[in-house]
């Protein structure tokens, strides 16, 4: 019992390293790098586009991956993320030409997609941690810790992007195996009953879903035209990346504040996370001609985005707790999507009237996603059916309504 409970609490700093790497050291540091990937190995302005949709589709596959696998081969989806984010990763650094580096970088984003939810149900099943409300929000905290590494490399390693990429697989591959150390359960190898989503699942998942989907198209301005706004309104290069870093250093701030919004309803932390977005990404479009408001603002919006996104998975849990892997798979590969069109017009609004009119539009539709759980009550699916998962709280009896 003493080996379960030490191998228990390397769960959650495990998880949360895991998450830093496959997210900020791998997916979202493309963009950091790609100008000096582009001088080296002349990947075309077109091209790169191609690879970050490319990326973002494997993104979602490897989310879709997670719900159908994660609830009964959660540890074998860590060996995934291990292979495609850190194996992808160290290819890359040694990508021999732009075709080679195209390919690595759209497999390395699956990694991401498989991680979140094989690590929810890791979590949901440790007799030790599943008792933290903390622990799901703590670890998804992990891409601003990832992001601030990653711009912590560029500083210190670019030009030199293979080193960067190499050092962020050896980081990957080795907190992948602390993970797996960790989550001493084994497989169940068949299909579980939450690994199907049913038809009162889609029903009850209805607002969360969309506020998922408006969080994703809300956020793409700052995602993607970020460190474009701050260097056309006047910074350098030094002065783009230390913002990127601030948005790291303000996701990771969500780790000190897990626990106050872990005893919050998760639509009252939902509605206050996104709200907060929403307010970021107006600050950023109309003062980033400020590096004081610019970097402020991508603080701010690094804490509102993360700890929204933490809200999402409590809220998943909080509706269908037996189903949180799935659940979150969906909810993040509705987010990516929201991404991918708030990214398309994100582009157009700024190429025909400013960023400031791009970023106001972006900011409506997250404070949108931050009203949409006010006027609902979720109730959470019948205790029967979550007492067929297992569940420790369906033992207590009806749970009062989250909202």
């Amino acid at each position: 019992m003493k080996r379960t409970f030490s191998l228990s609490a390397l769960l959650v700093p495990g998880g949360l390293a895991l998450v830093a790497a496959t997210y900020g050291l791998v997916r979202l540091a493309t963009g950091l790098y790609l100008p000096d990937v582009q001088d080296d190995l002349g990947l075309g302005t077109a091209a790169a586009g191609l690879v970050s949709s490319g990326a973002s589709l494997a993104y979602c596959l490897g989310a879709l991956l997670g719900l159908v696998l994660a609830t009964r081969r959660a540890r074998t989806l860590v060996g995934v993320a291990a292979l495609t984010a850190g194996g992808g990763a160290l290819g890359l650094s040694v990508a021999p030409d732009r075709a080679t580096f195209a390919v690595l970088a759209v497999l390395a984003s699956v990694g991401a997609g498989v991680v979140s939810p094989a690590l929810v149900e890791i979590l949901r099943r440790d007799p030790v941690v599943a008792g933290d409300p903390s622990a799901q929000s703590t670890v998804n905290a992990g891409t601003g810790p990832g992001l601030v590494v990653a711009g912590a490399l560029a500083l210190t390693l670019l030009p030199d992007w293979r080193a960067a990429w190499a050092w962020s697989g050896l980081l990957t591959l080795a907190v992948a195996a602390l993970v797996l150390l960790a989550a001493r359960g084994g497989e169940t190898g068949r299909r579980a009953p939450g690994a199907t989503l049913p038809r009162s699942w889609w029903s009850a998942h209805r607002r969360v879903v969309a506020a998922s989907l408006l969080l994703g198209s809300g956020s793409a301005a700052v995602w993607s035209y970020g460190r474009v706004v701050v260097l056309q309104s006047g910074g350098g290069t030094t002065a783009s990346v230390v913002a990127w870093i601030a948005l790291g250093l303000g996701g990771t701030a969500v780790v000190a504040t897990a626990a106050p919004l872990g005893r919050r309803a998760p639509r009252t932390a939902w509605t206050l996370t996104a709200g907060v977005t929403a307010l970021a990404t107006l600050a950023l479009g109309l003062g980033s001609g400020s590096a004081v408001v610019a970097v402020a603002a991508c603080a701010v919006f690094g804490w509102g985005f993360v700890a929204a996104t933490g809200a999402l998975i409590a809220w998943t849990l909080d509706v269908d707790p037996g189903r949180g892997g799935p659940g979150t798979a969906l909810l993040f590969v509705v987010l990516v999507l929201g991404q991918a069109l708030g990214s398309a017009l994100s582009g157009a609004l700024m190429h025909g009237g400013g960023h400031g009119a791009a970023f106001a539009a972006s900011a409506f539709l997250t404070a949108v996603g931050a009203v949409v759980a006010a006027p609902v009550r979720v109730r959470r699916l019948r205790v029967a059916d979550a007492a067929t998962r297992g569940h420790p709280r369906a033992a207590r009896g009806p749970s009062r309504p989250s909202g």
